[in-house]
């Protein structure tokens, strides 16, 4: 292992050397460009995008000239200068690597180079960010020097889009105050109102990645081309690389729409779960976060119903109901996993402790939550549209990223987005001391002994940063640090609005901040405070730099990491100290028996620590055991999404072909489909023989209460089913051509949005249903992937008999209304099934489940007989 860390060390270091010419070439330039005006500067990077004209390969050719001119832009306008080491970033970013800078090394401003020089393909460049605040100042921030260039800047935040404009809104001279990081004091100064499209327009353009994510879904089920957002996939560069590819991307995003459900249900079995006796009516895996209900339970609850077999008598969904309010009750915790505010439950980021409005857990778990929290229950929903945040980003014709962790997942960069890690060295050299862990038999003993600690180390008036896994835990130290008389800060997710002002004060003589994840990301603590003070910074160098005590090793190393990382930047003295306890989570489930009786042994008390190799060793192997689950949660999720993403290209490429077409292309596509609709129509009436089961289809299709412009009676033979078809589809359009293609238009988008509806439905079950197919000895995903060709298949024609069949029925008088549930009768459905199912000679059992999807009123598949076969 060591010799291949040292091999992969020298290829780093060879990567990092070879840069080293550019870097020089940068620098011979500097003296020249610091002679031209900022007029010449921009003239020169208009000619400049002139000559690349759209042109990616061209862009290497000018790097050395547009990154020095950028240089000077920053010197100019936030008085930073780009060192080398962070000229070397911008290049990596540049050519699509993931670039690990550690804290304090300037990675926002790195960006800059790389961003600026891509922004002059003219393709747009999205910089994306972990949260609105920072999209917002760094927007505000690095917009000075984009500006300075003549480039435009947008920002995206979750309601509400800007422009880049330093005229607009200038306030009092303390509003416009910027301190040492360029942070404004009022983040919304210079950011102007506009809309989305304008937002995605600008050259460069911040926001998070759950927007870009969501846009992008938003706009695939838009029904005008004036609607779409986003634009075009060029170039992204990812912040905070490690948090938004990796640790958010076994959460799918998901647009859905309220689906009707009994509230009742919630409640009901909300009020049974307190009743259950854990290990006798159900079993809880805190590992995978699952709840199972025994047979003695079941019995329980059957008596509670009053019924007396809640599988036949209720079905699955009872026991679905059950066993999401078991885990809503017993594996999620307020303040830890969630919060409630203003009647609401939202959602806890596990990673960086902030809220996430918006995301709901799926399968009834958010509504379970609901219920045991007694607010409103929310309706659940169906999913629009769905995708993963690894396909999402694997859209982007060229990617990269930067974060001060990145090493510890390689692999995955590798393997998942083929992205290689390029690691840069620091501007000045690294001189933290990081301890070792001390280790205590209880979490009562641990967070006394860390009130001691701190309180010793404020009284010297050295700063000290404290990072917890939880609100719950925030809070909870926060009353010990009281009791000790230790006067201090406490960010998390509940006053996190405040966070960069209480994040940029914690380098303060004698400054105590007690903070979940939040702390450990986007903001940089400088020694002195900020605006900084020299004496003050002075003598807290003389105590040692910022400490940074870590109360419980988080599920990542890499998050462990990033916690001490916020001390020692640019060379600065500092100090990492991690205090843990046996009752940890990651000790309470992972640990081996052996080390959770080792303290009891010793006999020490709670409140002194120890020090054993054997239990370092132990986080270590748990921490790689976590990683390496949601490595295969992960890996696991893409795998699936892989065999949608094939089908969602497909499907969104052909809504966005026939979203823009004109006028001649839509014509083209509805007599296309006609035409191969006709076809299968004429083998139906062929293998029937006779006409007339293909005259009583014709008279459905044609619409019962409409008169029939050509007589059915001359239609003897099928050959003349497609001539038939194609002069009454003239005869409908010739009414009103212009009204009658938008309309088909519209038709098409809307049959398309609720079948990729049902078919995303039916792929989720059947996602599911594969998984008992292992104890056939049979691999679930090729089960998958062969039961998403068969459906895919039937999707297809399905749309194409559904969409010709309601095209007769277009009222050229009037626009065709926008919602879904108005878009196709049940009669259609019925003719498109019969016509797909009589044309394809699959036959399909009665008792098998219905190829539409539908399911019955307790959430089952609905058998053929009872639903598509009764016909």
């Amino acid at each position: 292992m060591s010799f291949l860390k040292t091999v992969f060390g020298d290829a780093n270091s060879r990567v990092v050397g070879a840069l080293q010419d550019r870097v020089d070439e940068i620098n011979a330039l500097e003296e020249r460009i610091e002679k031209l005006t900022s007029e010449e500067i921009r003239a020169r990077v208009k000619e400049i995008r002139e000559k690349i004209n759209g042109s990616r390969e061209a862009l290497d050719e000018f790097l050395p000239e547009v990154f020095a001119m950028v240089r000077s832009s920053s010197r100019r306008t936030l008085g930073q200068r780009h060192f080398d080491v962070q000229l070397m970033g911008g290049m990596m970013l540049h050519e699509g690597k993931i670039v690990e800078m550690r804290t304090g090394e300037g990675k926002t401003l790195v960006a800059t180079l790389a961003a600026s020089l891509n922004a002059l393909t003219g393709r747009g460049v999205h910089v994306v960010t972990v949260n609105d605040y920072l999209a917002r100042r760094d927007a505000v921030w690095m917009g000075e020097i984009y500006h300075f260039l003549g480039l435009s800047v947008g920002c995206m935040n979750h309601d509400v889009s800007y422009l880049y404009d330093p005229y607009f809104k200038e306030g009092s001279e303390e509003d416009k105050t910027r301190d040492e990081l360029g942070s404004f004091r009022v983040v919304h100064e210079f950011l102007k109102p506009c809309s989305r499209p304008d937002a995605y327009g600008a050259d460069i353009t911040y926001g998070t990645n759950n927007e870009y994510g969501f846009d992008w879904l938003r706009d695939n089920l838009v029904l005008s081309p004036q609607d779409l957002r986003q634009g075009e996939h060029s170039f992204a560069i990812v912040d905070e690389v490690d948090s938004i590819l990796i640790d958010e991307a076994r959460t799918p995003l998901i647009i859905s729409a309220p689906d009707e459900e009994a509230e009742d249900l919630y409640r009901i079995f909300s009020s049974i779960a307190p009743k259950l006796e854990k290990d006798r009516d159900y079993t809880i895996d805190e590992k995978m976060r699952a709840a199972l209900i025994t047979d003695e339970g079941i019995s329980k609850i059957e008596k509670m119903l009053g019924v007396s077999d809640i599988y036949t008598e209720r079905g699955v969904r009872y026991v679905r109901h059950m066993e999401q309010a078991l885990r809503a009750q017993t594996l999620f915790q307020r303040d830890r996993h969630y919060v409630v505010k203003n009647g609401e439950v939202i959602i806890v980021d596990e990673f960086t402790g902030r809220l996430m409005p918006g995301r709901r857990w799926s399968d009834g778990l958010h509504q379970a939550i609901e219920a045991k929290e007694n607010v409103a229950i929310q309706k659940e929903s169906r999913t629009l549209a769905t995708i993963t945040f690894q396909n999402y980003f694997r859209l982007y014709k060229k990617l990269s990223g930067m974060t001060g962790t990145a090493f510890t997942s390689s692999e995955e960069f590798h393997k998942v987005y083929n992205r290689d890690v390029v690691s840069i060295p620091t501007h000045r050299p690294m001189i933290r001391t990081d301890h070792k862990d001390k280790i205590y038999q209880s979490e009562h003993g641990k967070f006394t002994a860390i009130a001691r600690e701190v309180k010793e180390r404020n009284e010297k008036g050295q700063p000290v940063l404290l990072g917890t896994v939880s609100i719950e835990k925030n809070e909870k130290l926060s009353e010990y640090l009281k009791r000790a008389g230790v006067p201090h800060n406490v960010l998390n997710a509940k006053n996190h609005e405040q966070e960069a002002e209480i994040t940029a004060q914690a380098g303060r003589l004698g400054a105590v901040t007690l903070a979940t994840n939040i702390a450990g990301r986007g903001v940089d603590i400088i020694l002195g405070g900020t605006p900084p003070k020299p004496e003050e910074a002075e003598k807290i160098q003389s105590l040692g730099g910022l400490l940074v005590i870590g109360t419980e090793r988080h599920e990542a190393r890499r998050i462990d990491n990033q916690l001490r990382g916020r001390s020692g930047r640019q060379g600065d003295p500092g100090e990492s100290q991690f205090f843990l306890s046996l009752e940890d989570d990651l000790m309470r489930i992972f640990a081996p028996e052996r080390i959770k009786n080792l303290m009891g042994k010793f006999g020490i008390p709670e409140d002194e620590p120890i020090e054993a190799s054997m239990v370092s060793r132990a986080i270590e192997q748990a921490q790689a055991k976590i990683e390496g689950l949601h490595f295969d949660s992960r890996k696991h999720l893409l795998d699936y999404d892989d065999v949608m993403s094939k089908q969602r290209t497909a499907v969104y490429r052909m809504r966005r072909e026939m979203l823009e077409a004109d006028d001649a292309a839509v014509d083209a596509k509805a007599r296309e489909m006609l035409e191969d609709f006709a076809r299968k129509l004429a083998a139906v009436a062929s293998g029937e023989g006779n006409t007339d089961e293909l005259k009583k289809i014709l008279r459905s299709i044609l619409g019962h209460e409409e008169k029939v412009l050509i007589p059915l009676e001359n239609i003897d033979l099928p050959e003349e089913v497609r001539s038939f078809l194609e002069a009454e589809y003239e005869l409908r359009r010739g009414k009103s051509k212009e009204d009658f293609l938008r309309n088909a238009r519209i038709l098409f988008l809307q049959i398309i949005d609720m079948m990729w509806r049902d078919h995303l439905e039916v792929m989720e079950y059947t996602r599911s249903s594969v998984g008992l197919r292992a104890y056939g000895q049979r691999d679930p995903l090729i089960e998958y992937k062969n039961e998403a060709f068969r459906l895919f298949k039937t999707f297809n024609e399905n749309l194409a008999n559904m969409f010709i069949q309601n095209l007769f029925k277009i009222n050229v008088g009037a626009q065709m209304p926008v919602r879904h549930q108005q878009m196709v009768t049940n009669e259609g459905r019925r003719v498109a099934d019969r016509i797909m199912k009589k044309a394809d000679g699959e036959k399909v059992g009665r008792n098998d489940p219905c190829p539409c999807g539908a399911k019955t009123a307790d959430g089952r598949p609905k058998k053929y007989k009872h639903c598509h076969g009764k016909t």
